[in-house]
């Protein structure tokens, strides 16, 4: 790398690293609030925006504008050091090692919402907020929220880094400028934040829950001020049925909803949208049966927890309205459909994503049809356009990225001499994004159980799933490294 490279790439991660010391002031506001021990937090805050603001006044000359090798080196760079500024974050506010510090930052930034907290409501506010604010800045994607503030440096914005971290089959640029539609999809992020926190607060949720649970819900992340989550709330079936409904909406490609806020409503009855919500319905419906079939509650409960459970699940948000765990072994099963399928392209939901499915069904078809008529000419079309072989050929390799990864953790974990469904369930939650399980790392559970050694793989096993692969691997490629 050459000295110029790496000054790009070093201006980028300080601007990044001011964006996050920005945002931590709210934190930092809030235990002087509530009179919290908030000091060292607070001093440590203010030496890292001084330091990152050192980093680009020396860097001031330098351009932005980015190879693509720079943009896939700044997008990991971006994740691993945002673990490591929250990890000692977490380890200045409560008890716990830097390894352990490290899991829980990279699980919030990451919008896993995977834990090692025993006794949530033992955190101090600050700390709380801080954790719920991580997952709402990687939501929408911490480093899209940089491709829009480059308007402020660099005029033509960086389409590059985009590219690196955005999710989906393809990019769609709705504006001339890359910047213009990252700053848009954030303002409909916060619009969504905003309308979730008022609603919860009409449903009797406090302010300080409404605004965690609005940012864990919009970000599709899952981490709660409760160590049962939103199983506090467990009767008040409002409150379980708008964060349902938020979940939902956040799970869908927010493109779709900034073409909506200009009037064209196509993208909700995009192919993509009308299966997930097909798939939802349906899992959520079979659940709500096998609940009454068994006679565990009253029809409108099961309704209720069939449907937020699936949601969470699908949405890889990971939230929890009651211990699913102890359920029966047909209602386990269902549940673990959605834990291989999640949400939109282009959404804040993690998982393999529904358009990829898509793609693969219509490939195996187009596969069979071939077989059968040897001389026809097929094609694959997605929403009236045809699919191009390169991303077909993205999308199988993308799979087998995630089998191959979820199989050699999962024979990580089980070697290490955990039970299977702990170690494929917890193999399946970091790589997917999704947070719970099943075994002991289920809704009632948390990730405490592992080493620090184990927590760092798993914690790097949730960004490569958050960069979804390709991202992350090519770091490995003599190729890239090769006249960078």
């Amino acid at each position: 790398m050459d000295l110029q490279s790496l000054k790009r790439v070093v201006k980028f991660l300080s601007i990044i690293g001011i964006v996050i010391s920005l945002f931590l002031l709210l934190p930092t506001a809030t235990g002087y609030i509530y009179n919290e021990e908030v000091l060292p937090f607070a001093l440590f805050n203010l030496s890292l925006l001084a330091g990152n603001g050192l980093l680009l006044f020396l860097l001031r000359s330098t351009p932005l504008t980015m190879t693509i090798k720079e943009g896939i080196l700044a997008v990991n760079l971006v994740w691993i050091l945002l673990g490591l500024v929250g990890g000692i974050a977490f380890c200045l506010g409560s008890e716990i090692t830097l390894a352990q510090g490290f899991f829980e930052a990279v699980s919030g930034f990451t919008t896993t919402g995977a834990t090692i907290y025993t006794e949530i409501e033992a955190l101090p506010h600050y700390l709380l907020l801080f954790r719920s604010l991580t997952h709402w800045l990687g939501g929408m994607g911490i480093v899209v929220l940089g491709v829009g503030l480059l308007n402020l440096i660099n005029p033509t914005g960086s389409l590059t880094l985009f590219r690196s971290e955005s999710t989906g089959i393809t990019l769609e640029k709705l504006t001339p400028k890359i910047r213009d539609t990252a700053l848009r999809l954030w303002g409909i992020y916060l619009l969504l934040t905003v309308a979730d926190l008022l609603l919860l607060k009409v449903g009797g949720m406090d302010l300080f829950d409404g605004i965690n649970h609005a940012f864990s819900t919009i970000s599709t992340g899952g981490f709660s001020t409760k160590s049962s989550s939103l199983g506090y709330w467990e009767k008040n079936y409002y409150i379980l049925w708008v964060t349902t409904l938020f979940m939902v909406v956040s799970a869908i490609n927010f493109i779709a909803h900034l073409r909506a806020l200009n009037g064209d409503f196509r993208g909700y009855r995009s192919e993509e949208v009308v299966w997930f919500l097909a798939i939802f319905s349906l899992l959520s419906l079979i659940l709500t049966v096998v609940h009454i079939v068994e006679g565990r509650d009253t029809p409108f409960h099961s309704l209720t927890h069939s449907f937020f459970t699936i949601a969470s699940i699908m949405t890889t948000t990971g939230f929890a309205s009651t211990d699913y765990s102890q359920w029966s072994s047909l209602a386990i099963a269902t549940i673990f459909i959605p834990m291989f399928i999640g949400g939109n392209a282009g959404s804040t939901a993690g998982g393999v994503k529904v358009i990829r499915y898509i793609v693969l069904f219509k490939t195996l078809s187009s596969q069979i049809k071939q077989l059968l008529h040897p001389k026809a000419v097929t094609g694959i079309y997605i929403d009236g356009s045809r699919i191009r072989g390169k991303i077909v050929a993205s999308v199988t390799g993308l799979f087998f990225l995630f089998t191959m990864t979820l199989f050699l953790l999962t024979l990580y974990l089980f070697a290490e001499g955990y039970d299977f469904l702990t170690s494929f369930s917890a193999s399946l939650a970091v790589v997917g994004n999704i947070g719970p399980g099943f075994g002991h790392v289920g809704p009632a559970d948390n990730f405490s159980l592992f080493t620090d050694t184990q927590k760092v793989i798993l914690a790097i096993a949730m960004i490569i799933g958050r960069l979804e692969f390709y991202t992350f691997i090519l770091l490995f490629s003599r190729e890239f490294w090769k006249r960078f």
